[in-house]
């Protein structure tokens, strides 16, 4: 008995481990294969068919995409100005249906948002049923609202806890190709209406939950004739939709996905061809866009989730992100299958937990989650400069918002703090802070067409334009 109980009490521990370290192995698989979609044949990867072919629809000086046109955050020509408020270089403000941390676009003379309304707003906030998600449609000229279209949620919801507090149920900017706008909203799904509000199709892409059960935030993009979705949560899969019908093209299904929310960046390659950037924890993708197969891999030290997409120029891919400090690296793009010891360039533990880096003239720019703005040496991986914002009013994690280029300014929205302009040159220089009179958090990425900048925070949008006098209706 003495010796049954002995082996008993040894074997609780020993069972807790081996349970611990099984968890640890399904989670980070640090030692055995990560589950990914197929390789692509090495005989056919360079596949003359995945060229990236821009709309007609759309003009130059549109803002159809999450972080703009080409998704590298950056305007060309804008005449924005460097100081605003609520009385100065104010065009419009927007009241909106409901809060979101999804970024505006903007397409000729509309502009358009997404919002929910119910669940997780303080209005019948236990009761899931009442979660609405919207797509805002509102006229440039004067941000009156031309058409709302209102979404039931599919329930059971993630609840409303944890991080998901943090950005909601309304993350993922829309996309536009200048004849239609394309919403994706978690389970409920991804649908399509034309420029007036007329839905064209809707397609479901799972109503599973991520394992730390977080919410949906990946953006929908377009490459060609596709609509392309990181359904990371919904169903652990990229999937390809005609943007015609809706109807799957190819899905890349991959287990690895869980806790990827980065929206998914097409390279171009300097040889001719574009590849599909995404990455997962402990690992980044290079995809063939037409198939969803997987051309390349690289082993990277982001792991835990990974929400910064990622930004390429020249052939060289950048990524940062994971669990704070985990890291940041360059690698080429191109290759076939582990190109880990061949393909990345450098690697830093400097890193950014939500913001998406900008990249200008061999520089990565950004503004972590503790209020710090780093610049790195692309070529070195060298931080140029890592430097407190030091403003009053930040508070919690304090910036989720990805910077955008205008002119030789950077303008990076805080949550709580206001907009700071920073120069978008390899010294620190805080130029100015701009605060509007409102206390909701500013999560949105900024959208510029033109030369005017549109911010989004929980409760409107804002019109900010050079010398103009305020020609809304608040």
């Amino acid at each position: 008995m003495t010796k049954n109980k002995k082996l008993w009490q040894i074997g609780i521990p020993v069972v807790i481990l081996a349970l611990a370290a099984a968890a640890f192995a399904v989670f980070f698989n640090p030692w055995g294969r990560r589950d990914r979609p197929p390789l692509s044949d090495p005989a056919n990867q360079s596949d003359e068919g995945a060229v990236l072919v821009v709309s007609k629809s759309l003009v130059e000086t549109d803002w159809p995409r999450f972080r703009g046109p080409n998704g590298s955050g950056i305007s060309s020509g804008a005449n924005i100005p460097v100081q605003w408020s609520d009385t100065n270089n104010l065009a419009w403000k927007a009241d909106l249906p409901g809060p979101g941390s999804s970024s505006p676009i903007v397409v000729g003379e509309r502009v358009f948002v997404t919002c929910y309304s119910g669940y997780g707003t303080g209005d019948d906030s236990e009761d899931e049923s009442n979660l609405k998600r919207h797509l805002v449609c509102l006229n440039r000229a004067d941000g009156e609202i031309a058409w709302k279209i209102d979404i039931d949620a599919v329930t059971p919801e993630n609840r409303y806890f944890s991080y998901l507090m943090e950005h909601g149920y309304a993350s993922q900017t829309p996309v536009s190709d200048g004849e239609a706008v394309f919403a994706f909203f978690g389970k409920s799904g991804v649908y399509a209406f034309d420029l007036d509000g007329k839905e064209l199709w809707h397609t479901r892409v799972g109503t599973r939950s991520d394992s730390k059960r977080w919410g949906s935030a990946a953006s929908p993009i377009l490459f060609n004739d596709v609509v392309i979705v990181n359904a990371s949560s919904e169903s652990r899969a990229i999937w390809a939709l005609d943007k015609k019908t809706g109807e799957e093209v190819w899905k890349a299904p991959a287990e690895s996905l869980d806790l990827s929310f980065n929206t998914p960046t097409l390279v171009e390659l300097p040889g001719g061809g574009t590849e599909l950037a995404v990455c997962v924890p402990g690992e980044l993708w290079g995809l063939n866009p037409n198939t969803g197969t997987v051309n390349w891999y690289a082993s990277v030290p982001m792991t835990g989730n990974v929400s910064p997409t990622v930004s390429a120029k020249d052939g060289i891919i950048y990524s940062t992100g994971g669990y704070r400090g985990k890291g940041s690296v360059a690698v080429k793009a191109g290759g076939h299958g582990d190109v880990t010891d061949t393909h990345v360039q450098w690697s830093i533990r400097e890193s950014s937990y939500v913001a998406s880096p900008l990249l200008h003239e061999g520089h990565l720019y950004w503004v972590d989650d503790k209020g710090t703005a780093l610049c790195i040496d692309t070529e070195t991986g060298e931080v140029v400069y890592e430097e407190k914002l030091g403003l009053s009013g930040l508070r919690g994690r304090p910036v989720y918002a990805s910077p955008v280029l205008v002119g030789d300014n950077l303008i990076v929205v805080t949550r709580t703090a206001g907009t700071v302009v920073l120069p978008a040159k390899p010294e620190y220089e805080l130029l100015h802070t701009n605060k509007l009179n409102d206390e909701s958090d500013f999560n949105a990425t900024p959208a510029i067409s033109g030369d005017e900048l549109f911010l989004r925070s929980n409760e409107a949008i804002y019109c900010i334009a050079a010398g103009e006098e305020f020609r809304g209706t608040d």
